[in-house]
């Protein structure tokens, strides 16, 4: 076990992520909740989900029928702010939303209380003092017992962390940011930002969506699944192609699947707590499961460096989050009349 940040929780090194179990992975409900019992009984107590996984709250429907009974002896984790239906009220990090969601939630969970309850992603339209504001008040009242962020660029992680401070709020005690082999950058600002708040960290997509598996190769037939809806520049990435061209080498030399070689790299780092994992089959659970002691010497490791640099990106992930100054062209040009201007 590792400990979460300072929250005195402790948690596995694999988390086990549930974005896969519902409608948009897993339909079988029933065959869901036996790889959450699966990944309970191998020694995984960290669980983690969200309420846009599965549309209406499929995911957190199915974590909570799984955790009857064993509630008390799992790390619930799960996140608020993507949309929820089409009324523009339904989403973000409002207090307005944040309270009313988090009923939804423990109702979907069957729980009266969340152990993490983590913003999915930055709201550029709230205020930061107004969602911690909120939810402070929801760690008060006892129906969550630590809150996160989620996607976070380091500048409003510690923005977060002053504003808490000045204003007696509850501070954020995770982050969850996208880490791979092929997406480091977090190693460079945010990794080192949560360490010296002394946050807990829960790495997503440690497998790159599936590029870390070895199934998707250069040359290959095109993927044919949801990530090709979700990320299609990513898995259609040359460089990243290349990239895992020269991995799978390297982890045959080990004696290793490129699968095992990517998860032992995500929890060799001393600033991550710990990687989530999404499988969606019973298979997929066992083989994860099968590599969970594996550790890389440094020759292994100074070698992946050397083909992907420390704190380096191969090239984006689509889904990972993208600031408003970056993504909305109005931020970042002059209107045609103040360039005629000046």
């Amino acid at each position: 076990m590792r400990p979460l940040g300072r929250t005195g929780i402790q948690v596995s090194p694999y988390c086990l992520g549930t974005m896969m179990f519902g409608h948009i992975g897993n339909p079988d409900h029933d065959d869901c909740v036996r790889i959450i019992h699966r990944a309970l009984d191998a020694g995984i107590n960290f669980v983690d989900t969200a309420d846009v996984y599965g549309p209406r709250g499929e995911s957190e429907e199915i974590v909570g029928r799984a955790l009857k009974g064993r509630r008390d002896d799992v790390v619930l984790a799960t996140k608020v702010n993507g949309p929820m239906g089409e009324e523009p009220n339904r989403g973000g990090s409002s207090r307005r939303w944040i309270v009313t969601e988090v009923e939804h939630s423990l109702r979907r969970l069957q729980t009266d209380h969340i152990d993490l309850y983590q913003i999915h992603h930055p709201d550029p339209h709230t205020d930061i003092e107004e969602t911690l504001s909120a939810l402070t008040d929801l760690v008060r009242s006892g129906k969550v017992r630590a809150i996160g962020s989620s996607n976070a660029p380091a500048s409003e992680i510690v923005e977060a962390q002053w504003v808490a401070e000045r204003r007696g709020l509850q501070r954020l005690r995770t982050e969850q940011p996208t880490y791979s082999i092929l997406n480091r950058a977090i190693e460079r600002e945010i990794l080192p930002t949560c360490r010296r708040y002394g946050m807990g960290t829960l790495v997503w997509s440690p497998l790159a969506m599936g590029l870390l598996t070895g199934r998707y190769r250069k040359g290959g037939p095109e993927p044919r699944n949801a990530r090709m809806h979700w990320v299609p520049r990513h898995m259609t990435d040359e460089r990243k192609l290349d990239t895992v061209e020269q991995l799978i080498p390297l982890a045959e030399e080990a004696g290793l699947s490129l699968t095992h070689l990517a998860m032992a790299f995500a929890i060799t780092h001393p600033g991550v707590t710990s990687a989530i994992i999404g499988p969606r089959t019973m298979e997929h659970l066992d083989d994860l499961l099968t590599g969970s002691a594996v550790t890389l010497d440094d020759e292994i490791l100074d070698r992946i460096d050397q083909i992907v640099p420390p704190g380096t990106d191969v090239g984006p992930l689509d889904v990972a989050y993208t600031p408003p100054d970056i993504s909305r062209t109005s931020l970042r040009r002059r209107s045609p009349d103040e360039r005629a201007a000046a």
